[in-house]
């Protein structure tokens, strides 16, 4: 879990907040094939993250798209 909170660290405290958040409530819970699909999502460079999160487009992996959605759902975005 520190290795993966580092890595929710990103370029804005918006992306901060919102991936640093989905980890600490969802990821726990997150069965094991999502929780690699988080931690290879953390590998995106952010403006993709961003346009992601912010509904301009849609991430090319189902599972990913999976996690943007809850972090949209749960930020009312």
């Amino acid at each position: 879990m520190k290795r993966l909170r580092w890595r929710t660290r990103r370029g804005t405290r918006e992306l901060d907040a919102l991936f640093g958040g989905w980890l600490e409530t969802s990821f726990p819970t997150a069965d094991a094939a999502l929780q690699r699909a988080f931690d290879e999502l953390l590998d995106v460079q952010d403006p993709d993250l961003w346009d992601w999160v912010m509904g301009h487009a849609r991430p090319p992996r189902i599972d990913w798209q999976a996690i943007i959605d809850d972090i949209r759902a749960r930020h009312r975005l």
